[in-house]
């Protein structure tokens, strides 16, 4: 087994991935898929939910790929449970189900992503290469009302803010109606680079593991309410 020190997003080391489905052949294709890519590295595989969570306990993974119907604990449920033992693991769902909540509940629970099975292993190694990076996967008036859907499940009760800076804040604003990096730098008029390094910072601030969950997290705790 590697060793759970997780090397840091920022250094030049493939970023470790553990896989988790309860069908040998899927799992066989996800791990062909992600050993092609020098920059991923499959760290670990389980067949069920609960081996998924007791991997990323042990590893603390950089992302972990989850099938939503496993047994033990099904994708949703090994996704809740991850966010607790390894909160800086992002999540990935693949699913059969189209139907936006499913999407929902995905993000609910916690995860950063939701491929359909069809996905073709273009389609899987954009996806995860974009949550690694800190990138939009869900755009426009559509994303901003998933995440606000995926947020809804708690009220909002005040507490102490995470110390964004004014600028973090107007970043953090537009990353929950769902713009790109490359919009937020458009209406701001500073560069993507720039805009980039602002996400990093506030995903860094409030303890989340990558920009889907950032949003989740601001509109459910109301971080960007009116003083």
């Amino acid at each position: 087994m590697l060793s759970s020190n997780r090397p840091s997003a920022r250094e030049h080391t493939p970023a470790h991935i553990i896989i988790a489905d309860d069908h040998d052949l899927s799992r066989a294709g996800l791990r062909a898929v992600f050993d092609d890519a020098r920059d991923m590295r499959v760290v670990g595989e389980a067949a069920d939910g609960q081996a998924a969570v007791d991997l990323c306990q042990q590893l603390q993974p950089h992302l972990a790929v989850l099938d939503v119907r496993m047994p033990v604990l099904d994708g949703l449920a090994a996704t809740r449970a991850i966010k607790k033992v390894s909160p800086l693991t992002s999540v990935l769902i693949i699913s059969f189900h189209a139907d936006p909540e499913y999407v929902v509940e995905a993000l609910r629970s916690g995860a950063a992503g939701y491929l359909l099975k069809d996905a073709s292993r273009a389609e899987i190694l954009d996806t995860a290469r974009q949550i690694l990076r800190g990138e939009a996967l869900l755009h426009g008036s559509q994303a901003a009302d998933l995440l606000r859907r995926a947020a809804s499940d708690e009220e909002y009760t005040p507490g102490q803010r995470p110390p964004l800076t004014p600028r973090e804040r107007e970043v953090l604003l537009f990353v929950t109606e769902g713009n790109t990096n490359r919009e937020i730098a458009e209406r701001l008029g500073i560069s993507p680079g720039t805009v980039k390094n602002h996400v990093e910072h506030i995903i860094a601030k409030l303890n989340v593991s990558d920009r889907t969950q950032a949003a989740v997290y601001a509109l459910r705790h109301g971080l960007l309410a009116s003083e």
